[in-house]
């Protein structure tokens, strides 16, 4: 088999493992682009989202909190000034303002009611938008490849949540993804795992700031009980796969571990508002078993060590090394490659730095054949890089949401779907279309589209691409075929 020269190896460098190629294209990463991406990896570089709203969970938490309570009072005000009367002969405003109403003999006019207070800005909203505005005009300009970038993508998508799920996630899904997720992206799974199940977003999402340990100080009257849902996705989707063998009794073993593990609002002696906290009282007590493996009842501990154990589970690591696979290479990965990636994961005890180099050891990786397509997400990004272009935040989510992928917004714990079938439909095509059209119309009138286009996608470049986009009748035409040609939307 001839091995692809330098350019090819650019080409997908940037296509299928980073962020797609900027305005210089394939220039700045030729003379070693494997060696450039194996950088990224040792050099664990991962970009941080900067903003000044973008601050830690335990801060957004207790600024949401004053929020809600805000807007509980305006609420109380608002019903107080509309309530209707009743006394003073059933004139509102004697009763509302103490003013002696108008036609009492020798007495003033009432006071005109007071107009309620504008509602303040949705605080999680805000929030949400600086967020996505640091990375859309903020990391994802940063790397040469973006490898780290698409990585921490993918593990928030792998431990996904979701914004439609409360106040509390929709404030803190960008925080989950910069403390849970970037800090580990190139460390061991074992020590993202914990800090994912230990984040207030997840255990929010999840519910399980309302699981009780049954037989738990807590639970004295006997109302409150386990919610398993935490339980049951750290095993199904986060560690060992739906087919990982665990059962039914395995789920409720690791909800009645993990019981106690909740998030503190308000003053507490438990710790700070807004953080992770241990609820001793809360937690069911007593040893547990699970997959074959007894935990004693040690706190806080028990968890812990149940994570630290699935971590390294053989069936966590086929789980992982499928995903990533199946990510980067194909939708169904070669089992060979799978295995690899697996084997590296189980013999280093889940360094996620191996398990990548070995990635980008396979030769199967490096295909020239584009078998992927780009999600809405990916396409969105590898617009704005090669464009140059810099969009408002809410624009970025009405975009992204049209083409079916709004931001932090899954329609369930198992996150986006990552095969052709989710995005290659003619409704995405035509959404897609629209977001192609609206990024050309914006862009200099001295864009060269021919010049754009053979930059963005070097020799992946077909001669029938090149030839459409010449043949153009407009310049923003010509930006739209190039947008919107096969390789620019495979990668």
């Amino acid at each position: 088999m001839t091995q692809p020269s330098n350019d090819v190896y650019a080409a997908i460098a940037l296509s299928r493992f980073g962020l797609g190629a900027d305005g210089n294209g394939i220039a700045p990463i030729v003379s070693d682009p494997r060696g450039v991406l194996r950088e990224e990896i040792t050099e664990r570089f991962v970009p941080v989202p900067v903003g000044p709203e973008l601050q830690p969970s335990a801060d957004l938490l207790v600024a949401l909190y004053d929020f809600q309570e805000e807007r509980k009072q305006m609420r109380a005000q608002v019903q107080s000034v509309s309530a209707p009367a009743q006394s003073s002969g059933g004139h509102p405003d004697a009763v509302m303002s103490g003013v002696p109403t108008e036609g009492q003999k020798g007495e003033p006019p009432a006071m005109a009611k007071p107009a309620p207070a504008a509602p303040p800005p949705y605080l999680p909203q805000q929030v949400f938008l600086a967020e996505l505005d640091a990375r859309f005009n903020g990391t994802i300009h940063q790397p040469l490849i973006g490898f780290g970038e698409r990585l921490a993508m993918f593990w928030a998508n792998h431990f996904a949540v979701s914004i439609a799920s409360g106040e509390e996630v929709h404030i803190l899904a960008g925080a989950f993804e910069r403390e849970a997720i970037r800090p580990h992206v190139f460390g061991r799974f074992s020590d993202m795992l914990l800090a994912v199940e230990t984040h207030p977003a997840m255990l929010s999402f999840l519910d399980n700031r309302q699981s009780i340990g049954p037989n738990s100080k807590a639970n004295a009257n006997g109302k409150r009980g386990l919610n398993e849902n935490l339980a049951r996705e750290t095993l199904e989707l986060h560690t060992l796969g739906v087919d990982g063998g665990y059962t039914q009794a395995d789920v409720t073993a690791l909800a009645r571990v993990i019981t106690g593990w909740t998030v503190v609002r308000g003053q507490s002696p438990l710790g700070a508002s807004g953080s992770f906290a241990f609820n001793g009282a809360a937690h069911e007590p007593g040893d547990q078993t699970l997959l074959g493996l007894t935990y004693a009842n040690d706190g806080f501990a028990q968890g812990r060590d149940v994570l630290h154990d699935l971590s390294r589970h053989p069936a966590t690591a086929r789980h992982i090394a499928t995903k990533l696979a199946r990510h980067f290479v194909a939708d169904a990965p070669p089992p060979a490659l799978v295995q690899k990636l697996s084997a590296t994961f189980t013999k280093t005890e889940g360094d996620l730095s191996a398990v990548y180099l070995a990635l980008l050891d396979a030769e199967e990786a490096w295909d020239p054949k584009l078998a992927k397509v780009r999600s809405p997400h990916e396409f969105m990004i590898a617009l704005l890089r090669a464009s140059g272009e810099r969009l408002k935040p809410n624009v970025i989510v009405n975009a992204l949401a049209a083409m079916g992928q709004r931001p932090w917004a899954p329609a369930g714990p198992n996150g986006f779907a990552d095969t052709v079938d989710a995005w290659a439909s003619s409704e995405g095509l035509s959404s897609r279309m629209d977001v192609a059209n609206t990024i050309a119309n914006a862009m200099p009138p001295q864009t060269d589209p021919r010049r754009l286009v053979s930059a963005a996608l070097g020799p992946l470049l077909s001669d029938e691409t090149l030839q459409a986009v010449s043949r153009a009748e407009t310049r923003g035409q010509g930006l739209s075929i190039a947008y919107l040609s096969p390789e620019f939307q495979r990668r």
